[in-house]
């Protein structure tokens, strides 16, 4: 049990602070609205703005360390509460958190020194793992220490990228890129294999498949390779696809076993398994084209935009469901945003490798499509996450 010492002190607390994924869930489908609208605009009419850093990095460096990080932080701040049992980050020290990770954002479009940006982002990640960290070692629970390491990879990558603006590091921030959508591919392959086969067995009332260790490590261990080998350019390629098919492969093999087929009736499952389906194909894909520099930069899209994002509206959907106090599969109807974020996804992906000539077009639609749905979140979802839990528990 969740021990909270004085309810009436917590109630004090405004909902929006009570616990991580409240400020950081809303932030997130705010901010994904407002940065691809931005980039969109930059790039089908290329005005200047007033940005310190290049819009290209500015685009790439804010869906990761921006928009995906602000999620993977409310995920973790709130689920450490359940993993541990001790009460997770609330009131001013979250409100504290939340400030960190919303000035870098700001300050990008200010003459602020980049130093002075990057060391403000940088204490946004060492705040959310001291946070996480410190309830995992008071609780004693091991098995959920891995994401430190997994944040401090994220913490060092985050400097690096900074660091590519100036050009000093010995890779160019498109490698960078290119392994940071391998660490996020890794972590939502790692916890997707926690919760997927367990949410939609206990939906569809039947026995979730047993973990394979063998299965898991042909997943994983391939996409730890690839992210390190992004910055190996020169690597043979048939190294490359190799470790592409394998862990496409192993992904494919693991998903089958989750029993999405069964799924098809409840958008909150189903949208999980087809947006985790974008991780085998988006591997088979990139491991075709591996010959085409074009399309294979192209198809991250396929990973940043499929899995990635698609996952995470997924998630936060259900989790705020959950986390409010509301029965999870009795919500607003949403299915719409989840085909139009898929939608969106296809045509990044699809509209560019045929007709590249079109590439300005392809942007602006897919970026609709995306920012319907995050708009969606942020209208629907948002009031949820500002009151109270509609059952009355803290949290």
């Amino acid at each position: 049990m969740i021990n909270i010492v004085d309810k009436a002190r917590e109630e004090r607390v405004p909902p929006i602070f009570r616990l991580g994924f409240r400020p950081f869930f809303l932030l997130a489908s705010v901010y994904a609205v407002f940065t691809v609208s931005v980039w969109s605009w930059i790039f089908s009419t290329g005005i200047s703005t007033s940005l310190n850093v290049p819009p290209l990095w500015w685009h790439a460096h804010e869906m990761l360390f921006g928009f995906a990080l602000a999620v993977v932080a409310g995920f973790l701040l709130t689920a450490v509460q359940t993993w541990t049992g001790v009460k997770g980050t609330s009131g001013w020290k979250l409100a504290t958190i939340v400030m960190l990770w919303l000035l870098p954002r700001i300050l990008f479009w200010t003459d602020t020194p980049l130093t002075v940006i990057a060391l403000i982002d940088g204490a946004f990640l060492l705040a959310v793992g001291w946070e996480v960290g410190g309830r995992v070692v008071k609780a004693k629970r091991w098995r959920n220490l891995f994401f430190i390491p997994m944040l401090t990879v994220a913490l060092v990558a985050n400097f690096a990228s900074y660091a590519t603006v100036k050009g000093l590091p010995p890779f160019s921030a498109n490698a960078l890129w290119q392994a940071m959508i391998g660490w996020f591919m890794l972590l939502i392959s790692i916890m997707g294999g926690r919760v997927i086969p367990f949410f939609t067995a206990k939906r569809f009332q039947f026995e979730a498949p047993k973990a394979l260790l063998w299965l898991d490590v042909a997943a994983n261990l391939p996409l730890v390779m690839l992210a390190i080998l992004s910055f190996f350019p020169l690597v043979d390629s048939a190294m490359t696809f190799g470790l592409l098919l394998v862990a496409g492969l192993a992904q494919l093999y693991r998903l089958f076993r989750w029993g999405g087929v069964k799924s098809f009736s409840e958008p909150l499952v189903w949208s999980l398994h087809l947006f985790y389906l974008a991780l085998p194909l988006g591997l088979f894909a990139k491991a075709m084209a591996i010959g085409s520099p074009w399309i294979s930069h192209t198809l991250i899209h396929l990973l940043a935009m499929g899995t990635l994002a698609g996952v995470i509206l997924a998630m936060i959907t259900r989790v705020t469901m959950g986390h409010t106090g509301r029965a999870i599969y009795k919500g607003p109807k949403f299915a719409f945003a989840f085909l139009s974020l898929a939608f969106a996804t296809l045509i990044r992906v699809m509209g560019p490798t045929i007709w590249p000539e079109y590439m300005s077009a392809w942007i602006v639609v897919a970026a609709v499509g995306w920012s319907l749905s995050f708009a969606a979140f942020a209208v629907i979802f948002g009031p949820m996450l500002m009151k109270a839990r509609k059952d009355g528990h803290p949290g």
